[in-house]
């Protein structure tokens, strides 16, 4: 616990690599096309929960693997966002199922350290283009949706993506108070 205390107030922070392919924007919706690069990300499902409930859980694992809860007992520096992938019902509404993904920083992208809690699934992806969405505060399933429906109406006619699944994502610490950085993320086809 003190491993992920320190290397969230003290570690090093590396954002996860992408490229803006373009920009747009529609009424009040602001969004970027990004092409984001792949590697080995940190895992955790939770099914049967709401999104919310399911981060409460999920999060704490990835956070304490990160700070050196691992094979090597080592804290590897944070990268931003944390992404968490949630997937629509027809109707809007989430499914009682998400997925975190953490990505390992580059340093450790080659030997990642073994997580001690087998919840965690160290996993290769592919990379992803995306359009993204950006807003503040601290953000709750409903906002996540919110943004999402506002993205999805802003590219209605002009681009594809999937409808099965999206990215929410963070910047920041939960001791951030100000100035926080949230993001959908819709997966171009």
């Amino acid at each position: 616990m003190l491993g992920m205390i320190r290397n969230s107030l003290f570690g090093s922070v590396e954002t996860w690599p992408w490229q803006v392919l373009s920009t747009g924007g529609k009424e009040e919706v602001s969004y970027e096309e990004r092409a984001c690069e792949g590697g080995k990300f940190a895992t955790v499902e939770v099914t049967e929960k709401p999104v919310d409930e399911a981060l409460r859980e999920a999060m704490p694992k990835v956070m304490k693997y990160v700070g050196g809860t691992n094979d090597k007992g080592i804290g590897m520096g944070m990268t931003v966002p944390i992404s968490f992938a949630v997937f629509p019902n027809e109707d809007g509404s989430l499914q009682k199922k998400l997925k975190v993904w953490f990505r390992i920083p580059n340093q450790f992208q080659s030997n990642p350290p073994i997580p001690n809690d087998e919840s965690i699934k160290i996993e290769e992806r592919e990379s992803i283009t995306v359009y993204s969405t950006q807003f503040g505060g601290y953000a709750k399933e409903a906002d996540y949706v919110a943004h999402a429906t506002q993205l999805c109406a802003a590219l209605e006619g002009t681009a594809t993506y999937r409808n099965d699944i999206y990215f929410c994502t963070g910047y920041d610490p939960p001791m951030k108070p100000y100035g926080r950085r949230n993001e959908v993320w819709l997966v171009k086809t």
